[in-house]
């Protein structure tokens, strides 16, 4: 039986998918809430991961070693790096990376220390299924997500999108950063700072994941503006949706 853990980024983004859940018990563990119950039929864990990397390793690994998920779904925003991608477009991963890891000379630039890989596959999979559910809330028309009002607010006409992520323990909002991050990595669609870092730690564990992400801003100078308000208005309702549709394809 599948038992789906699903952890956002930010508290904020996964308010309504807790919404979602039956049949409802929260569990304490390491300053973190898992509320674990149902959605529709499937057994579900969701958790707000913290915000890094190593908050989001443990929240990940706690997931699987104490709760037992068969499959992980992590959501959230991201900053835009790719060339096209405007806010309120959803990222589906195909890979991540580290693009702050560096131990260089020992080891090449990216590369994950004794795993001998500088990228992680997501779950083809998980992937898929979540790009069916996504293409299918985009067909119904983004304004049953999140109403006319935030739609004419953000001009959100989102398009989805499958890439390469790349994770940091950085917020990324400058020109100079963003394009130092794409001359190094050039497929990189988008950034943010916890996929890579669960994505290793369902590597090492065997647990299919992916990651899916919404645009929230372009990564440079105007990064900060209106984010608070995107992530309220936008992002919980796009994840409420998204996981909603998932469950139901299950």
């Amino acid at each position: 039986m599948r038992n789906i853990g699903i952890l956002g980024a930010m508290a904020q983004e996964i308010d309504e998918v807790k919404a979602l859940l039956t049949d409802k018990t929260t569990v304490k563990i390491a300053n973190r809430e898992f509320v674990v119950g149902k959605i529709g039929n499937v057994r579900c864990v969701v958790a707000f991961s913290k915000w890094g990397k190593v908050a989001a390793t443990i929240t990940a690994t706690l997931l699987i070693q104490e709760f037992g998920v068969t499959d992980l779904f992590f959501i959230g925003t991201a900053g835009a790096l790719a060339d096209g991608l405007k806010v309120g477009d959803i990222v589906i991963s195909k890979r991540l990376v580290q693009h702050d890891l560096d131990a260089r000379p020992m080891i090449h630039r990216f590369e994950l220390p004794l795993l001998n890989r500088i990228y992680i596959d997501s779950d083809s999979e998980l992937t898929a299924l979540a790009g069916r559910a996504v293409s299918n809330l985009i067909n119904k028309g983004v304004e049953k997500m999140v109403g006319e009002e935030a739609v004419k607010e953000f001009g959100l006409a989102p398009k989805l999108y499958f890439g390469d992520i790349a994770s940091g323990d950085q917020f990324i909002n400058s020109d100079e950063k963003r394009n130092e991050i794409l001359d190094l990595l050039p497929d990189i669609q988008c950034v943010e700072m916890e996929g890579a870092a669960v994505a290793q730690v369902c590597l090492e564990f065997g647990t299919p994941f992916t990651v899916i992400r919404i645009i929230s801003d372009t990564a440079d100078h105007n990064a900060r503006i209106d984010f608070g308000k995107f992530i309220v208005e936008v992002a919980n309702a796009y994840s409420r949706a998204i996981v909603g549709e998932i469950m139901r394809l299950l």
